[in-house]
């Protein structure tokens, strides 16, 4: 059974960071590119970024292009988000899943505020 969990959100003040974590089990981690999406309140979900299976190819949307950092440890079956100099619009529940996402893998997310 695919599980995939998040960690790691919480409260910070603008210009903080904070760094997410992906632990995956029941599938073949490592043969998947996997991603990360957010979903602010009244918004839909959207990409943040995604990562392919061995970790060079690497893709972020324009607004945390340079501010957030997506990762992976294929030995510890874990992606990770490093996110810096956060924003009051980065606020929201942040998901990972495999890219192109699949409707089963969906967890529950971490919520990530950005507020002083």
């Amino acid at each position: 059974q695919v599980q995939l969990v998040e960690s790691g959100g919480g409260l910070v003040q603008p210009g903080g960071s904070l760094r997410l974590s992906c632990a995956a089990s029941g599938f073949t981690f490592g043969d998947y590119y996997m991603s990360w999406y957010r979903q602010a309140p009244g918004k839909e979900r959207e990409l943040v970024a995604f990562i392919g299976s061995a970790g060079s190819i690497k893709h972020y949307i324009d607004s945390v292009e340079g501010r957030f950092t997506i990762s992976r440890d294929n030995i510890k079956n874990t992606m990770y988000l490093q996110m810096d100099a956060l924003n009051p619009e980065d606020t929201a529940v942040y998901y990972c899943n495999a890219y192109p996402p699949r409707q089963a893998y969906w967890g529950q997310g971490t919520q990530v505020t950005v507020s002083s």
